[in-house]
């Protein structure tokens, strides 16, 4: 067993593919060269020359073998405020935050097709950006992709600055990332793993899973979330179609199926009405709601947590089948929360409807000031069910953030964590920059709930 197996396990090597042959004999002889202690033997200028001859050898392998693409990866820009204090790295759109994963965390990718050459690039800059959005999530449990393909010999940062990355993102970056997928891993990423082995701690190697094609990723987080460039995907199918001599055999989608009648995840708020004798709240929000009033106000960091991923299938499956739940068996407060969260985030349409996505997007527009009137203004538009729901969420997050001083969760951090469970666009995935007005717009709806919900009333209302 080589360094890498004892590090991370035999079962998470990546099955690479068998054009890469001559890069497992390299990898064999780097080992050799990569000393279990990397300060005592080979100089960082050695390694990137290393490093950077592998990365030569792949694009020239995928070129030959049909998997690259030999002209320069296109240029593209983010449509990012030119006013973003790091405008000169996020227009490239390298990381994006899209959402959740299906356990309830944070969903975060990085993407390198999407960087530019080297010299275009301050990798500090990058670094400082990198910590700039990280810290506005990490608080929270949180999820990260890495699209490999795309790092080439010309837009690689230098191993020396891998390392002090690493080194910068301390604990407190470490904590709270409970997953961290590498998406089409080369044999590039197992040099990486040798040189950077004695640094890198036996906890963080144990949340690396590699992903060999994307349709494997949809067994851990809601796929269509994921903003994934054009060039990733071009490279995935011809992956799958060499893997198989032949055209890319289709992406793993659960077949459709009729919905259960006590079905409440995955189908409308319509729908559950109509099979819960008419009842306006769900019976998953209104018993996690529940529960969570009870024994949750305190919790430090409630829905800042992710929960066994057995249990959350478990209690889904139970509400799905009609079956009673009982939250107080689990002796874990956080699942109720990952619950709430998850069914709203499986809504076909958000809360807010999309018809309300662009009036939530142009609340940057609004003077300051104005903002609350015009958070009434568009709530008030929506559907008289949605809004009795929405209503009745609203005001138990508000009490959530009366408590904050001692569950530290404000009307901004919950916003930070519920935007995107809320609203999302009819087509694509929420952008890092429409992340900005929904939390915005979240925000207000929370911590102004008396005035944006005061003046309707509907005689319906529920109420936690």
């Amino acid at each position: 067993m080589d360094i890498y197996e004892e590090s991370i396990g035999t079962d998470r090597l990546p099955q690479l593919r068998t054009q890469q042959s001559s890069k497992f004999r390299f990898a064999d002889s780097l080992t050799e060269l990569v000393p279990c202690r990397v300060s005592t033997m080979t100089s960082d200028p050695d390694l990137d020359q290393l490093a950077e001859i592998e990365l030569r050898k792949e694009e020239e392998e995928e070129e030959r073998g049909g998997l690259g693409d030999p002209s320069a990866p296109p240029r593209r820009t983010s449509c990012v405020d030119s006013a973003h204090p790091y405008y000169d790295v996020a227009r490239h759109g390298m990381l994006q935050v899209t959402g959740d994963d299906n356990y309830g965390r944070k969903l975060i990718t990085f993407s390198c097709s999407c960087m530019p050459p080297s010299h275009e690039l301050n990798h500090q800059r990058l670094l400082q950006y990198l910590k700039y959005t990280l810290d506005q999530y990490v608080e929270s449990d949180y999820t990260v992709v890495y699209f490999h393909h795309g790092l080439r010999s010309t837009n690689k940062p230098s191993l020396r600055w891998l390392r002090d990355a690493y080194k910068e993102f301390d604990r407190k970056y470490k904590k709270n990332l409970k997953a961290l997928y590498v998406v089409h891993p080369t044999n590039f990423i197992r040099i990486l793993w040798n040189i950077f082995k004695p640094i890198i701690s036996h906890k963080f190697g144990k949340k690396l899973t590699y992903v060999n094609y994307l349709a494997e990723l949809r067994d851990h987080l809601n796929y269509q979330q994921l903003i994934i460039p054009p060039e990733v995907l071009r490279h995935d199918e011809k992956l799958r179609a060499a893997q198989k001599g032949g055209p890319p055999p289709p992406a793993k989608v659960p077949p459709p199926r009729a919905p259960l009648p006590t079905q409440q995840f995955g189908v409308s708020l319509q729908y559950i009405r109509d099979k819960n004798k008419c009842a306006l709240i769900p019976p998953v929000m209104s018993q996690t709601v529940s529960y969570l009033k009870q024994k949750g106000l305190h919790t430090e960091g409630i829905f800042r947590r992710s929960a066994r991923v057995q249990l959350i299938s478990e209690v889904q499956k139970l509400y799905n089948l009609g079956r009673p739940v009982e939250f107080e068996r689990y002796g874990d407060v956080h699942v109720p929360a990952v619950i709430l969260k998850s069914f709203l985030r499986e809504l076909p349409e958000p809360l807010l409807t999309f018809a309300l996505y662009d009036r939530v997007q142009d609340i940057l527009q609004v003077e300051s000031s104005l903002r609350v009137d015009a958070v009434k203004e568009v709530v008030e538009s929506i559907p008289e069910h949605n809004y009795i729901v929405l209503k009745y969420l609203t005001c138990f997050l508000h009490m959530v953030s009366q408590e904050s001083i001692i569950n530290k969760m404000s009307p901004s951090n919950l916003a930070c964590i519920f935007a995107v469970n809320l609203l999302w666009p009819p087509h694509g995935t929420v952008s890092l920059r429409a992340l900005t007005p929904l939390n915005i717009f979240t925000q207000i709806l929370i911590e102004h709930y008396r005035t944006v919900f005061g003046s309707r009333c509907p005689p319906a209302q529920v109420l936690p």
